[in-house]
């Protein structure tokens, strides 16, 4: 499935993507601050997008204009998520590239896949988080009208293996409609 905003295009991964999904993806100020470890190869890229990015849900984030991977959105249903949720709610998470920081883009394609899990899926309730200091993501997740639920203290994050401070925010149906 693809879906599409005013400047992206939102589709699933593929193998053919690794070129340029290392080449952001590398970047030591994307992947720790969201919760995983920069790529090491493009064959660690296409590995990761054959294995994780693969995932029913989970989406390249492309400009229009030429369709190649600036970063990624995704939208996990119930126990997909890394917060066990009921099958009637989601979990967003994300990330770009860093020439494309400060451009509207991720709120952008997080929007869409909002509209997607409550217009489309029919969710009662979308959540998403945040690691502590990782302000773009918490201003993110304010533009698209999360609100903050609670925080996690002191987690495991097994694939960073660190322990990190986790804020979770949430946003209802009805709140996202009252919004739209």
């Amino acid at each position: 499935m693809e879906l599409t905003t005013e400047r992206l295009l939102l589709r699933p991964w593929r193998e053919s993507d690794a070129e340029a999904l290392y080449q952001y993806a590398k970047d030591p100020a994307v992947g720790p601050i969201a919760g995983w470890k920069p790529h090491t190869s493009v064959e660690n890229s296409r590995e990761i997008i054959r294995y994780i990015l693969s995932a029913e849900g989970t989406y390249a984030v492309c400009l229009k204009n030429d369709g190649k991977p600036i970063g990624c959105v995704g939208l996990s249903l119930g126990e997909a998520s890394n917060l066990h949720l009921p099958d009637t709610e989601g979990e967003i998470g994300y990330w770009i590239g860093v020439p494309f920081w400060g451009q509207g883009l991720i709120p952008e394609a997080v929007r869409e896949v909002m509209r997607h899990g409550f217009e489309d899926l029919k969710l009662d309730k979308i959540w998403c988080g945040y690691f502590d200091g990782n302000d773009k993501s918490r201003r993110v997740q304010e533009k698209c009208g999360f609100v903050y639920h609670h925080t996690n203290k002191d987690i495991h994050w097994k694939l960073m293996d660190d322990i990190r401070t986790e804020h979770v925010t949430c946003i209802t149906r009805q709140e996202w409609e009252r919004q739209k």
